[in-house]
């Protein structure tokens, strides 16, 4: 059954990649640059809202089951009111990412040692505007997500 599930998933990144034209695009090792830091303002050069809340939703629907997009998807969602240039440009890093991982996903194993591994990570104040802090956290067990945020 997971693996109907993965097939399904990998098929639906690859329809975001044609619907979005970036299959042809090369792809990148990260969903984002680290250390980029991204405002509300951006450019000021402010690109069609339709088209970036779609780009952003197919996104925020794929993160059930590939959690390395998660960052980056809840990132580039910020900012869904009056996106700008720059906000598409990280969000089609984005794309660019899932590009050359379409094949990642959560994959449950049958039997395994059952062993219980938790990862946190927290960016303290780092919002340019508001100094917000993100955090998030991951439990695995038998090397399945079985919880995040």
């Amino acid at each position: 059954m997971v693996f109907i599930y993965a097939k399904r998933n990998m098929h639906y990144a690859l329809e975001i990649l044609r619907r979005f034209g970036k299959m042809e695009s090369n792809s990148v090792g990260s969903p984002i640059v680290p250390g980029f830091k991204i405002s509300r303002e951006g450019d000021r050069n402010f690109v069609d809202g339709t088209y970036y809340k779609q780009l952003v939703g197919s996104l925020m629907y794929l993160i059930a089951t590939r959690l390395d997009l998660m960052f980056a998807t809840g990132l580039i969602s910020r900012f869904m009111a009056k996106p700008s240039q720059t906000h598409l440009q990280v969000a089609k890093r984005a794309l660019r990412y899932l590009k050359g991982t379409v094949n990642y996903g959560i994959h449950y194993k049958k039997g395994g040692n059952g062993e219980l591994l938790a990862f946190t990570d927290i960016d303290y104040a780092r919002d340019v505007e508001d100094r917000k802090s993100t955090s998030g956290y991951v439990f695995l067990m038998s090397s399945g997500a079985v919880s995040w945020c």
